[in-house]
């Protein structure tokens, strides 16, 4: 019988994709399968994305095992933190004045830098392995990584054209300009930052089916869905909390957290209302309004969701999927709540002649209910109710509608009483709410943009979420929507005016 493992393991993301429905077997932390060592089980394993090097969850267990079905010639695949894992070292300092280097297995001969990327790609392929015997096109897949930069001697297996990173628009003439893949000397040990490689490129998938003998693909693809039964039994990794059936809902619900700005905690938020929502047996849909989807993942950690390829909204030049498209595809799916995530201010963008632009005319081009959320750590509890009552205001203007306020890192609940009747008789806005300061002793690992533990940030970010806001009123917000209409850069700046 053939055995495909799939590593379940604190910081990884593995249902992030459906890795071409392979997957036959769960390999825990311990590097066991079924109780037994995933070097005699298994004929190949897949180590997903994530956070393995940030959540140093990886132990000597998994490890071991790895070396050991490296060494025998079997056929590893190791997916953007999976790839890392199997390189050299890995440089997670960003934003540190020195690097922090993490050792990987020294596998594949490479090491990785910090490099932010979250593009749809295609990708040049290199015949250094069995895994891309007869691709002679390009592959298909996406990026979404912040610590992508490969360098090192081994064989080459992908470039990727990317246009942007680092958050800017770097390659207009298309070229193939990262190194996004390699393998070792044999052949059998692959690393990718192509998010999708086994999902959207066939030949690959039957080249692996054929390097391990796999004639009866039927019981893979059987055995893969009882592995899909058991991904969506728990919210997030060894958490143990497990998902009700429940009644689905005919068509899902949507629901946008805006924001003034940067810095607001929408990824938190985010985070955390998609893991209540999924504890209670709700099928959540996460998408983002512009290009970084690396946002959304720590949520798709939680609800073990895909990350789809209508995930990121399409505001001018920038992203995956235009508004029109997404709404139409969510309608006809099993989802049942849709959670789309701003990007910085709600009016960012808007007076750019590109349309749409800003997280605003997304939620103007369908009804798209809001709650509008601010920090208040900057400019403290009483700017951030003056500035949020000017932006319920102006999103009124424009027929949003806010279902709600929200005060984020709120450290002085007196403070807090004395504005919440200011916010409520200067908008029409009836609930204002309130989530109080996370206090941690290390908050680099709550940083999306900078270096992020999972398994951390989404247990506290939950948490805050479950026991300060309640639920089923958050529920209630969400509204089914259609798509109506683009607004013309004349009708906005009209509205504006």
């Amino acid at each position: 019988m053939t055995k495909i493992g799939l590593a379940y393991i604190n910081g990884a993301v593995p249902g992030f994709e459906d890795f071409g429905n392979l997957p036959t077997d769960i390999v825990k932390e311990n590097g066991l399968v079924n109780g037994n060592k995933a070097s005699d089980e298994l004929d190949a394993l897949i180590i997903p994305g994530g956070t393995l090097i940030e959540s140093n969850d990886i132990n000597m267990g998994l490890n071991t095992e790895i070396k050991k079905m490296a060494k025998a010639g079997k056929p590893i695949i190791g997916i953007c933190a999976g790839f890392q894992l199997l390189s050299n070292q890995i440089d997670i300092g960003r934003k540190s004045p020195v690097p922090i280097v993490k050792d990987g297995l020294g596998i594949i001969d490479v090491n990785f830098s910090p490099l932010i990327t979250s593009d749809r790609v295609k990708a040049k392929v290199f015949d250094n392995s069995f895994i891309v015997k007869g691709q002679t096109e390009d592959v298909d897949g996406f990026h979404t990584h912040t610590y992508g930069k490969v360098e090192g001697d081994a064989k080459p297996l992908f470039y990727s054209k990317v246009q942007r990173m680092n958050y800017g628009d770097t390659n207009e003439k298309g070229d193939y300009n990262i190194f996004s893949g390699a393998c070792n000397d044999d052949g059998n040990v692959i690393g990718t930052m192509i998010h999708g490689i086994l999902d959207e490129n066939p030949i690959i998938v039957d080249n692996l089916l054929e390097q391990i003998d796999a004639t009866n693909t039927d019981e893979i693809y059987n055995r893969n869905s009882e592995v899909k039964k058991f991904l969506q039994s728990e919210v997030g990794i060894n958490t143990g909390i497990k998902i009700p059936e429940i009644e689905p809902n005919k068509r899902p619900k949507y629901l946008m957290i805006g924001s003034n700005g940067s810095d607001s905690g929408k990824t938190f938020i985010v985070t955390g209302l998609a893991g209540a929502l999924r504890k209670r047996g709700y099928k959540v849909a996460l998408l983002k309004v512009g290009p970084d989807v690396r946002d959304i993942i720590p949520g798709l950690y939680l609800t073990k969701g895909k990350m789809e390829d209508f995930a990121s909204i399409k505001i001018g030049h920038l992203g995956w999927s235009d508004i029109e498209s997404t709404v139409a595809k969510l309608n006809s799916s099993d989802y049942d709540i849709v959670l789309i995530e701003g990007v910085m201010s709600v009016f960012t963008g808007l007076l750019n002649e590109k349309v749409p632009f800003s997280a605003a005319e997304i939620a103007m081009s369908s009804n798209i209910p809001m709650i509008l959320a601010s920090g208040v750590n900057k400019g403290g509890i009483e700017s951030a109710a003056v500035d949020l009552v000017s932006h319920a205001n102006m999103l009124e203007k424009f027929g949003v509608s806010v279902e709600a306020i929200l005060l984020n890192k709120v450290y002085n609940d007196d403070i807090f009483d004395q504005v919440v009747p200011y916010i409520k008789n200067n908008t029409k806005v009836e609930n204002v709410l309130k989530l109080p300061k996370l206090k941690s002793a290390d908050m680099r690992g709550f940083i999306p943009e900078v270096e992020i533990r999972y398994e951390l940030f989404t247990s506290h970010a939950m948490d805050l979420i479950e026991n300060n806001l309640d639920i089923d009123l958050i529920i209630s917000m969400a509204h089914e929507v259609e798509f109506e209409k683009i607004y013309t850069f004349d009708e906005i700046k009209s509205k504006v005016i």
